[in-house]
């Protein structure tokens, strides 16, 4: 790592802050929480994957069944309320939240790759443009997932007493997360093009140079 610029290392500490933001709000539950004002709440928090009710019953009431506790989204008793648990805003939440964190993966591989490779290496700027790129479109997918999920998730048709709900710091996190990819891919995409002008320079300066002994030529001697 000495041998790479502050540009560079400072994409590095980004993408790990990011990953670690993005992961962090990816696991966790806390996306949409109650406030707390109410008492006993039906609804309590959500997440990507896990809900917490609290002796919630079917929103239609054609069913008895009452849910309490904290389960996983795709439970298979949660059929009765599949309309209600998984609208089409947050499935689709879920895809694009899930798409910047695969792309967040595999540019935390490039990364370590960038890391480990010689900045003379023939693909060393390709490593970087390449790792520039994925992080923006990690971050565009990641963008998408918190804006649906900014302008839907507190409203009045989802979850219970939605007055009393509010977004938590999962949420916050996955914001963060974001911005901190947008600054970590144009970090990299800078210094890919700044090498990619080094090389461009060094290959005119080797050009030059060669030019001027051909115009030269061989050195001749002469014998009295």
């Amino acid at each position: 790592m000495g041998s790479k610029t502050k540009t560079g290392l400072a994409a590095t500490y980004l993408t790990v802050l990011a990953f670690l933001l993005i992961f962090v709000a990816f696991v966790t539950p806390c996306w949409l929480e109650t406030d707390g004002k109410i008492p006993n709440p039906k609804f309590i928090r959500i997440g990507l994957w896990e809900v917490c009710f609290n002796d919630l019953k079917d929103t239609h009431h054609f069913y008895d069944t009452r849910f309490t506790g904290c389960w996983w989204v795709f439970e298979e008793e949660y059929y009765i309320i599949h309309d209600l648990l998984l609208p089409g805003f947050f499935v689709a939440t879920q895809f694009f939240f899930t798409l910047c964190f695969t792309l967040l993966l595999v540019a935390s591989f490039l990364t370590a790759l960038y890391l480990c490779c010689s900045r003379h290496h023939d693909r060393f700027v390709l490593l970087l443009l390449v790792t520039g790129a994925d992080l923006v479109l990690a971050a565009v997918a990641g963008t998408i997932a918190v804006i649906i999920f900014g302008a839907r998730g507190d409203g009045r048709d989802w979850m219970p007493s939605w007055e009393h709900n509010n977004m938590s710091w999962s949420y916050a996190l996955a914001v963060l997360g974001v911005l901190a990819l947008y600054a970590s891919g144009f970090l990299f995409l800078t210094e890919g093009r700044r090498h990619h002008k080094r090389r461009l320079r060094e290959r005119e300066g080797h050009t030059s140079e060669f030019g001027m002994q051909q115009r030269k030529g061989p050195a001749t001697h002469t014998t009295i």
